[in-house]
């Protein structure tokens, strides 16, 4: 089944990653831990500079919503499948992912910040394993008046499906939950991502307030065991956490909740109707891995691109997997001209 147009639209921090290979050394100085997300504080700001100093530095168009719906966009093949929503600053970065976008085939409607620069992130790696530190700069002045505007209210109009990672909520949740009420009330999909666990921690009421629209809600081991430590739930276990969050009251019958935790080289846990069924992933030798950065929303991208034909929920699985296996053996949230998944 051929994608229509604009059936996915995602909503996020568009961010230039700043990647490179880094050492314990470096990780130790800014307070950096493996597999972990954060914000950067000021302490933090200098370090863009040095690991462009010190280390051999790559540009690559990230942030965690638009790696997933770049992703998706590649598997469906579909120019204009997906559209995207961000802001960006009125710079080279900002121009850079602008023609990124455009060639990866999404319809990207960015407002354009006059006074911020494009955000970045900063991807530290050792080992394969990445530290993210992202400096938000322009993807923070988004605004719900620029979705609120005709050109860019008919995309949310246009998609069936809707996509937004954790990391937004500490943006526009007012935008989020437009959209949220708009999928409810027209009986769309929603899903959001747990995204890092400083979200899951001090964005926990923003969070809580959108998760009664969330049909899908993703997430990784360590999100998950962090949420439930947040909602006193006493347990470390991965596939009751995965029932809880998909029992949570919902604002609309319709459709059920499918909470989808990914836990690196283990099996992906899946929670529906109080039940759970576990997928193994595609194992990939270590001396192949070159780093995990997008790992977990290029698992997303695959996912969605057979949500939104409609395929079985193992199918959906099944191209996540792919995704995220191609997306570990190249450095940053890459993939090659044309996905073999079939």
């Amino acid at each position: 089944m051929a994608s229509s147009e604009g059936i996915l639209l995602g909503m996020g921090n568009p961010l230039l990653d700043i990647s490179a290979v880094v050492d314990e050394e470096f990780l130790s100085k800014y307070d950096l831990k493996l597999n972990n997300a954060i914000l950067a504080e000021d302490k933090h700001l200098p370090l863009y500079e040095e690991m462009g100093s010190k280390f051999s530095v790559e540009y690559i168009a990230g942030g965690a919503t638009q790696n997933s719906i770049r992703v998706a966009q590649w598997m469906l093949q579909t120019p204009g499948a997906t559209s995207y929503i961000g802001s960006i600053g009125k710079d080279k970065f900002g121009e850079e992912m602008k023609k990124n976008s455009k060639l990866a085939g999404v319809n990207v409607h960015y407002y354009e910040d006059e006074t911020a620069p494009t955000g970045t992130c900063g991807v530290c790696i050792v080992g394969g394993e990445r530290s993210l530190v992202a400096n938000l700069s322009a993807a923070n002045c988004y605004k719900v008046e620029h979705l609120k505007k005709p050109e860019n209210w008919a995309l949310v109009e246009k998609a069936k499906y809707f996509y937004i990672a954790g990391f937004f909520l500490t943006v526009s949740p007012e935008s989020i939950q437009l959209v949220a009420e708009h999928a409810t009330a027209k009986n769309k999909i929603f899903s959001m991502n747990l995204s890092a666990p400083f979200i899951c921690e001090f964005f926990k009421d923003a969070q809580e307030k959108v998760l009664p629209y969330m049909d899908y809600v993703f997430g990784n081991e360590t999100e998950a065991r962090t949420f439930s430590k947040v909602h006193g739930w006493e347990t470390d276990n991965v596939e009751e956490i995965a029932i809880k969050i998909s029992q949570w009251p919902k604002a609309s019958g319709t459709h059920r909740r499918i909470t989808v935790i990914t836990q690196g080289a283990d099996p992906v846990v899946v929670a529906e109707d109080g039940k759970v069924k576990l997928f193994p992933v595609i194992l990939l030798p270590k001396e192949k891995l070159v780093d995990t950065n997008g790992a977990g929303d290029a698992f997303v991208g695959g996912f969605l691109s057979q949500l939104v034909q409609e395929k079985p929920i193992e199918e959906c699985v099944r191209a996540g997997c792919y995704a995220a296996n191609v997306i570990i053996q190249r450095s940053g949230c890459t993939y090659p001209e044309k996905p073999d998944f079939n």
